[in-house]
């Protein structure tokens, strides 16, 4: 058993991260921006707080949202300075994932761009990442969340970025907390889509 904090709990990919974790046994701190509903309260870009919940954690998954441009930079900032030596696992974003050929998924022909300073924004949080000596790595869908299908399957795969392929939050959780179990992806950013793990 492990001790796992997610923070962002109170969103759809942290709730499944929890049920998840709570459904292999083992000890879950589920962490929101405001708490109650058995919710602790933390600022994910409070660097104090965030050292402060994380003692004695072994591992935690951060899955986060804010529209702010400097957001997902200042809230990597504020992990890299307050997990220590605790595993982070980070609920990335698909659209700058590589696809096959090595395009992002937020260059290819077609792709929604309204959004692209969102997109860069996460892209800057990994780069916060990857300059720190921090044990991270960044899951997200390949494509998108498969909302009509929101079902646990029980199995995903690590593939390429692929705007058209879907996975369920359920499914992802899996991926989640599997790299908390038996981290394989180190300091790295993966996608997953629904089908059989490899």
């Amino acid at each position: 058993m492990s001790r796992i904090m997610v923070i962002g709990a109170r969103g759809r990919a942290g709730k499944a991260a929890v049920s998840e974790a709570v459904r292999r046994g083992h000890e879950v701190t589920a962490v929101a921006r405001s708490g109650g509903d058995g919710l602790v309260s933390g600022d994910v870009t409070d660097a104090a707080r965030i050292a402060e919940l994380a003692a004695g954690q072994d591992a935690v998954i951060a899955s986060v949202y804010d529209s702010g441009p400097t957001f997902f930079p200042e809230a990597a900032a504020a992990l890299v300075e307050g997990l220590g030596d605790s595993r982070l696992v980070w609920v990335g974003l698909a659209s700058i994932l590589p696809t096959a050929d090595g395009t992002l998924v937020m260059d290819t022909d077609g792709y929604p761009n309204e959004y692209r300073s969102f997109y860069l924004a996460h892209q800057a949080a990994l780069e916060v990442f990857r300059g720190s000596a921090l044990d991270w790595v960044s899951v997200a869908p390949t494509g998108d969340f498969n909302h009509a299908a929101p079902a646990r399957t029980g199995s995903y795969r690590v593939a390429p970025g692929s705007a058209s392929e879907l996975i369920s939050y359920a499914d992802l959780a899996i991926a989640l907390v599997d790299e908390v179990d038996r981290p394989r992806h180190h300091r790295e950013a993966i996608g997953v889509v629904a089908g059989q793990v490899v």
